[in-house]
């Protein structure tokens, strides 16, 4: 067996990196059945071009999906699309939701934008803890700063398409020869020039998982409750707030609404849009359940494929599949 990690996926197949070469698998039948999900990062043991089982992961990010991350680095332009706000204050909330350091990278400084912006970023992310850098890979400005944070890690690049993160990339490494494009007049954005993650290596010290341009991370997944967790100027306040299940929006006694004036107003907005997000997907839930099938069940201390009842039922008069069902329920009485 030999061990490795998943740095591209097309299609059926799974590129794997053993550290020296590289080889392209295929996942192993049994999982597949197991409805076993592989992605981008992903440690794995392979043999014969065959892809057998997968190490457990340290971490791992829906949207993209990638697993065994170390940082995820937001990249914004200032300029050409205007910088979004709102559009960070997500990324770095779904970072924290991820229990994911995140590194603020505003790209274009190059182009004519509102140096305002500079003094404003910086009172509101340093003293959060954000590491924040300016670049532009045009110019080639702030790259030095931008490879030391880069150095030693495997780190998510992403942002908006038209953000400049594969010209950010090429400027790093020429020889890794990106595709770009330019913002559209039209939309006032840029079109995706990658079309899937993989883990490009920057040098022998720096890899990065470039992920395709994304802009409608939603926070549809979370209580509406749990949104100031992800804010840390939100939260130091919340606790002081009379009811436990507070949303900081009219409620009386709450501690956040009498401290607004130390909140920055683009991360209480953002705030608020995010709640409303998750109220949601919290209507959603109650309206229709999540119930969700379990295609996986242990046997023999194994993790194997769970047979659901209606193909169990068409293939009764099947021999194998009675002498499974017995051993099955033999198993379950212990």
């Amino acid at each position: 067996m030999t061990e490795g990690q998943i740095y591209k996926i097309h299609s059926d197949f799974y590129y794997v990196d053993d550290g020296v070469n590289s080889y392209e698998c295929k996942i192993r039948e049994v999982l597949k059945k197991q409805k076993e999900k592989i992605y981008v990062g992903d440690f794995v043991e392979f043999n014969n071009g065959v892809i057998r089982s997968i190490f457990p992961r340290k971490n791992f990010i829906s949207r993209p999906s990638a697993a065994n991350i170390d940082q995820i680095v937001i990249v914004l332009a200032l300029k050409e699309p205007d910088l979004n706000f709102k559009q960070l204050n997500r990324y770095i909330a779904f970072a924290k939701y991820h229990n994911i350091d995140a590194v603020l990278c505003f790209n274009k400084s190059d182009l004519k934008w509102d140096k305002d912006l500079k003094p404003k970023i910086m009172s509101i992310y340093e003293p959060l803890g954000y590491k924040v850098l300016f670049t532009s890979a045009i110019k080639r400005k702030g790259l030095e700063g931008l490879a030391e944070v880069l150095k030693n890690k495997t780190s998510v690049l992403c942002g908006i398409s038209g953000a400049g993160k594969s010209s950010l990339i090429n400027a790093l490494n020429p020889a890794l020869n990106m595709r770009t494009s330019r913002v559209s007049e039209k939309i006032g954005r840029g079109t995706h020039t990658t079309r899937h993650c993989e883990i490009v290596k920057i040098n022998e010290n720096s890899r990065i998982v470039d992920t395709p341009g994304f802009s409608n991370v939603k926070f549809d997944f979370i209580m509406p409750k749990d949104v100031s967790i992800l804010f840390e100027d939100i939260a130091q306040f919340s606790s002081g707030c009379k009811y436990s299940d507070c949303l900081h929006k009219n409620e009386d006694g709450c501690c956040v609404l009498a401290n607004l004036d130390k909140i920055d107003l683009s991360r209480y907005e953002s705030y608020l849009a995010f709640v409303e997000e998750a109220e949601d997907y919290k209507q959603k839930v109650k309206n229709e359940g999540q119930k969700t099938e379990n295609y996986k069940k242990f046997l023999n201390n194994k993790q194997v494929a769970k047979i659901s009842g209606k193909k169990r039922q068409s293939a009764r008069n099947n021999l194998k599949q009675r002498l499974y069902k017995e051993i099955t329920e033999h198993e379950q009485t212990y």
